[in-house]
């Protein structure tokens, strides 16, 4: 087992904690499609060494501080493209 593995499981229980504490609506649903995106990625950690889903760790990270944001900041302007093609990636 990696230590990727315990980092995603890690990211992935702080997320869904997270979530569990937001009221009804879209963070709160966006916040639990980021800690999906970490499960997936611990299971793909969990079969070996691969450093190809680093862009998708990456772009959970965004859309995970996207969703941290005030919302007078949101008002601004909305996901990056990464967060948002990895929020429509997880949607279909």
């Amino acid at each position: 087992m990696s230590d990727a593995f315990d980092y995603f499981r890690a990211y992935a229980v702080r997320a869904r904690c997270k979530a569990r504490s937001l009221p009804r609506g879209r963070m709160k649903h966006l916040q639990l499609v980021v800690g999906r995106i970490y499960n997936l990625l611990k299971k793909e950690a969990a079969y070996g060494p691969n450093i190809q889903h680093l862009d998708d760790f990456r772009a959970a990270q965004t859309l995970e501080r996207s969703v941290d944001r005030r919302p007078s900041d949101r008002s601004r302007g909305g996901l990056t493209p990464a967060a948002q093609q990895s929020a429509d990636r997880e949607a279909r």
